[in-house]
């Protein structure tokens, strides 16, 4: 199965102390999807290119693999 990298709108909490916490992404046609669950946060490289903060997440009951790179989101997806 081919992974594509696909940038995505994502709902954060923003804490004083300076750590984020995604909240829900958002498709390009408008559907949301809430993180049920914070699994793991660290630094990686991601399978499909590129490197940032990856944000081991609970998302309808799926492990996906979401990364804040530089100033923006994406998710290993299996569709570009």
């Amino acid at each position: 199965m081919e992974l594509y990298k696909r940038y995505v709108d994502v709902v954060t909490l923003q804490r004083k102390s300076g750590t984020m916490t995604p909240l829900f992404l958002v498709w390009d046609d408008g559907r949301k999807y809430a993180i049920d669950k914070v699994v793991s946060v660290e630094r990686r490289a991601s399978q499909v290119g590129g490197c940032g903060i990856r944000y081991a997440c609970m998302i309808c009951g799926q492990r996906r693999n979401l990364f804040y790179e530089r100033n923006r989101w994406f998710i290993e997806s299996t569709q570009p």
